[in-house]
């Protein structure tokens, strides 16, 4: 098992340091919408609503960066892979790339954005802490959703269908939580938000790994 899964993470790394297009196409995005974002708004943006732009911007990353993870291979590929792997193993380590990928463009984008915005943080650790933690649930979701959507033929809509009810509530406690460590205020709401964030993100990696074998065989 162990062995799949480092051999199926350096196949994942290795693709993409030869095609380099989903990290470049990602910075490409982060440091644009920073720009921009920061020009238009510097004079204008209170914390909170800078905190509620940085998480808008890294969910659309986190959907350019992680909808590739299925979708963008063949059913012929699918299917030797399948041959040569356990089915945990396959999305374990779709999942590790996808939340490792997802948290190197959003520590790039936290420091850009934070760089142009010239915001100060009450717990900066605390804030970058629940970036690579959000990073995390975000990666789990929208692979386990990617996994069930590669198998549709209308894979896109399928795919918006059903991020849908689970990316408003987690989007919806990343954004109060970091918002605590942002501003402070709020202390006592946060800890039980961060509580439910790990249950929601533990549970959703079990769900994938267990259900993945029955999925990838239909």
């Amino acid at each position: 098992m162990w062995q799949e899964l480092r051999v199926l993470l350096r196949k994942e790394i290795m693709l993409e340091w030869k095609q380099k297009y989903a990290f470049n196409g990602l910075l490409l995005y982060v440091l644009s919408m920073s720009i921009v974002i920061a020009l238009v708004f510097r004079d204008e943006l209170n914390p909170s609503n800078w905190n509620l732009l940085l998480w808008l911007m890294l969910l659309f990353a986190a959907i350019n960066a992680v909808a590739k993870s299925f979708l963008s291979e063949k059913p012929e590929q699918l299917r030797y892979l399948y041959t040569l792997a356990r089915p945990a193993a396959i999305i374990l380590a779709k999942f590790i790339y996808n939340a490792g990928l997802l948290a190197l463009v959003a520590l790039l984008s936290l420091g850009v954005f934070a760089f142009l915005g010239e915001q100060h943080f009450h717990d900066p650790l605390a804030y970058v802490g629940l970036v690579l933690l959000g990073s995390l649930s975000l990666a789990a979701n929208l692979t386990l959703v990617t996994a069930i959507s590669a198998k549709a033929q209308n894979q896109s809509t399928l795919l918006a269908v059903l991020s849908f009810p689970l990316i408003v509530p987690l989007l919806l406690m990343l954004v109060r939580l970091s918002d605590t460590a942002l501003t402070g205020t709020g202390a006592n709401q946060g800890e039980g938000f961060l509580g439910f964030l790990l249950v929601l993100t533990v549970i959703l990696v079990g769900v994938s790994v267990i259900l993945f074998p029955f999925l990838w065989r239909e």
